[in-house]
C-alpha cells in the first residue's frame, strides 16, 4: 500500500490515508531497473533476453492479466460501488455509451481497421500520459502553456512508439524507419522542452518528478530501437497501472473503512478480508477468469443454443468497451469538482 496514515487538510478526521507523491515518484525506478537488465542482456546474455521475450506484452496472458485489464475493471467496480456516483454521472455514462456503439457500429461500415486501431491507440497513450502528466502538474504547479507543451510532446512521441510497436508487422521498411524518425524528433523535442520548462519549477521533488515523466516516454522509445518491445509497453504500463491503483486503494479506504457502503464491502468485512486487499483482489481475480475462460465460455453457451460460434465477445467486446468508458470517465472522476475528491487526499 503506497499511502501514508496522516490527517488531509480537505478532508474529515477520520478520513486519514492519503496519496503520497514520493511513492508515486518510487514507481518511476521501472525505468533505471529495465535499462540495467538490458545493458545486461546486451554484454553478458548476448541477446538472449530480447529473443525470448515476445514481440507484444498481449502475447502473454500473465501480462493481460497483471496489467491493463485489473486497474480497468478496479475503476469500474469504484464506479458501479456508489449509488450516488452512478446517479451523478448517470447522463454521461448513457451518452458515452451510445456513441461508442454508434461510433463503432456504423464507423466500422467505412473506417479502416487500421485508422481504427490508431485512433483507439491515440486515446490509450493520451489516458495513460494525461494521468501522469496530471500528477506532475499537482507538484510541479507548471503555467498551463508548460504543462499542455509537454503533454502534447508526450502524447505525439508515445503514439508512434505504439504504432511502432503493435503494427511493425504491417508495416514496410521505409515505413518503420520513418515512424523512428519522427518519434526520435518528438522524443528530442520533449527533452528540450523539459530544460526550458524546468526553470519555472522552484523545487528539486518538482524536477525529479518532471523528468521522470519525460523519461518514462524517452524510455520508452530507446526500448523500441533497441527492440526490447517488452520493456518499451511495461515501462509506462506497470507506472500508469500502480499509480491508479494507489488511487482507488485510498480511495475505498477513506469510503468505506468505518462503515462498508456496498455489497463488496460489507461481504468483505464478514469474511474479515482487509480493506486494502479488496479492490486489488476482485479485480485481478475476474480479470483472469474473463481474460483466461470468458471468450471460451460465450462461445461455448451460443453455439450451445444457437449454433453460432461467437468469438472474443469479451476480450473484444466487454472488456474493449468497459477500457473505453474507463479512458473517458477517469478524464473526469477526479477533478476538483468530484464526489470522488471528499475521499482523497494527498501527502508529499
Amino acid at each position: 500500500m503506497s499511502a501514508q496514515l496522516i490527517t488531509s487538510l480537505g478532508m474529515p478526521e477520520e478520513r486519514k490515508l492519503t496519496v503520497s507523491f514520493r511513492v508515486l515518484l518510487s514507481l518511476y525506478a521501472i525505468i533505471p531497473l529495465c535499462f540495467i537488465i538490458q545493458m545486461t542482456d546486451v554484454f553478458y546474455l548476448h541477446g538472449f533476453l530480447r529473443e525470448s521475450l515476445p514481440t507484444k506484452p498481449t502475447h502473454f496472458l500473465l501480462f493481460q492479466i497483471l496489467f491493463g485489464t485489473p486497474h480497468i475493471l478496479a475503476s469500474t467496480f469504484v464506479l458501479l460501488g456508489s449509488r450516488h456516483y452512478m446517479g451523478f454521472y448517470r447522463r454521461k455514462l448513457v451518452g458515452m455509451t451510445v456513441a461508442i456503439a454508434v461510433f463503432f457500429g456504423v464507423g466500422s461500415l467505412f473506417i479502416p481497421y487500421q485508422a481504427f486501431y490508431v485512433l483507439v491507440a491515440g486515446w490509450t497513450v493520451f489516458h495513460v500520459l494525461k494521468q501522469q502528466h496530471g500528477v506532475v502538474r499537482g507538484v510541479c504547479r507548471l503555467p498551463g502553456w508548460a504543462f499542455y507543451l509537454l503533454l502534447v510532446l508526450s502524447v505525439a512521441a508515445g503514439l508512434f512508439v505504439y504504432i511502432g510497436i503493435f503494427l511493425k508487422n504491417s508495416l514496410d521498411a521505409q515505413q518503420t524507419e520513418w515512424i523512428k524518425q519522427i518519434a526520435f524528433v518528438l522524443s528530442t523535442a520533449l527533452a528540450l522542452s523539459g530544460l526550458y520548462c524546468q526553470r519555472y519549477i522552484s523545487t528539486l521533488f518538482g524536477r525529479c518528478f518532471l523528468w521522470a515523466n519525460i523519461l518514462l516516454v524517452i524510455s520508452s522509445f530507446y526500448f523500441y530501437v533497441q527492440h526490447y518491445y517488452f520493456f518499451a509497453i511495461l515501462v509506462p504500463r506497470l507506472v500508469h497501472d500502480v499509480t491508479a491503483y494507489l488511487f482507488y486503494v485510498t480511495h475505498d479506504y477513506n469510503k468505506h473503512h468505518q462503515q462498508p457502503q456496498n455489497f463488496l464491502y460489507r461481504k468483505a468485512a464478514e469474511l474479515k478480508i482487509n480493506i486494502f486487499i479488496v479492490l486489488p483482489l476482485c479485480s485481478f481475480a475476474l480479470a483472469f477468469v474473463l481474460q483466461a475462460y470468458g471468450d471460451h465460455a460465450v462461445s461455448a453457451i451460443t453455439e450451445f443454443f444457437f449454433g453460432v460460434e461467437v468469438r472474443k465477445v469479451v476480450t473484444l467486446g466487454l472488456l474493449g468497451y468497459l477500457a473505453l468508458m474507463h479512458y473517458y470517465t477517469e478524464s473526469f472522476t477526479w477533478k476538483q469538482d468530484s464526489p470522488y475528491r471528499h475521499f482523497i487526499g494527498f501527502s508529499k
